[in-house]
Parts: structure tokens; sequence; C-alpha cells
């Protein structure tokens, strides 16, 4: 494991907004009782600052035919039928993995291919857990295509604590199953819009691994 290059001037605010917060409360000669609850907190959010940025190492990645394979860490919140409006503009099968504050926000690639599409909207702070953050909020769309032409578009959700949707490919880039393209800072979302005839191989309330599970098999 080690820390996302993305991560380390948040980091080193928070660190140093603890650590004032804390030099303040001791010149100021806070009594124990007030002093001891200041620095156990500023621990705690200094290690969870810490630990929001980490990338795991060392995870084997899924490489099987016709797999659609989990781009993030998180629960699967939604399995349905919609109209993908941005880019197929026809009905597809969604599926979506909700990423909390306590997850790995790293996103990797689901399927091997070439970057077809590529496009960012700013958008609203919704809670990432409501259904329509995925048309309203901060997003980022992605669509990979295949060599039999079979393509999976997958959308990077901001959050209602996000500020900043990170995505380093462009259109044309060659995709690899579980390798890195972007993250998401804070509670967030990924949904997945598969052809219809995809099978499915998760339930909502699942629990998922990114580079790992599986969602689908591609027909």
């Amino acid at each position: 494991m080690y820390i996302h290059r993305k991560g380390f001037g948040v980091i080193a605010v928070v660190l140093a907004m603890i650590a004032m917060i804390i030099v303040a409360a001791i010149l100021s000669h806070a009594p124990l009782v007030v002093l001891i609850p200041i620095i156990i907190i500023g621990v705690l959010v200094g290690l969870w600052s810490v630990s929001f940025f980490r990338v795991p190492t060392g995870r084997p990645v899924t490489h099987v035919e016709n797999a659609v394979v989990s781009a993030a860490d998180g629960e699967v919140v939604a399995i349905e039928e919609v109209e993908e409006k941005e880019y197929f503009h026809d009905k597809r099968i969604q599926i979506s993995v909700f990423m909390s504050a306590y997850d790995v926000h790293v996103n990797w690639f689901p399927m091997d291919g070439v970057v077809s599409y590529v496009k960012y909207h700013p958008g609203k702070k919704l809670f990432a857990i409501n259904p329509k953050s995925s048309e309203l909020n901060e997003r980022n769309t992605v669509a990979v295509r295949d060599e039999q032409g079979r393509e999976v578009l997958f959308r990077q959700v901001a959050g209602v604590m996000a500020r900043r949707i990170v995505c380093d490919i462009k259109e044309g880039d060659k995709a690899e199953v579980g390798k890195e393209f972007g993250m998401i800072r804070f509670g967030s979302r990924l949904d997945f819009f598969l052809p219809c005839d995809s099978r499915i191989n998760v339930e909502i309330g699942n629990k998922i691994r990114g580079q790992v599970s599986v969602l689908a098999y591609l027909k």
C-alpha cells in the first residue's frame, strides 16, 4: 500500500490545521479534560485523511474473458435498466457502486480496450447515494470499446463532500483491466452502463473490490 500523489497536499493541510488547533489549546492552558479529547480527535482525523488516499497493492487483478471487473471498492446500491442519455442514447443495465468515506477511492479500468469517450461535467453536490446524483452532480463519463466492438460506459460521480474528480486519460488511450485511470475525493459513486444482454454477477448490497470483483459478463 502507498499514498496517492493527489493526496499529499490535502493531507498536509489537514495535519497543519490539527497541529494549529492542538498548539492553540496548549497555549490557552486548556484543562486536560479538554486537551486530551482534542488530541485524540486530531490524531483520528489525521489517520483518516491518510487512509483515504491509500492505494492498495498486490491485488490479484481478475483477467476473465468477457468479464467487466469493478472499477472501485464499495457497495452495490442499484441494478436497473435505464435510458443512458449522454452517449449510447438507448437502454442499458446500470450498476451503481457507492464508495463511502472509508473505502479506497482510486478507480481502475474495468476491461481491456480503447478509451472511446471522455467527458467531464460540473454539477451539484447531492449525496452520491441519491439516484439523481448520476445526472445532476459533478461527474466524469468514460467509455471503453474492446476488440469485438463492445462498449461499456462508466461514470465517476462526486458526492456532497467531494471537491474534485481526477481522471488522467483521454480518448484513444489504451485501457487495461485493473490499471488506474483516476480517483474521486470523499464519498462518491461509480455507475456502470452495460448492454442489456449482459449476465449480471452481483446483487444489491454486495460489498465488492476494485480490480477483483466481476460485475457482469458481456455476451
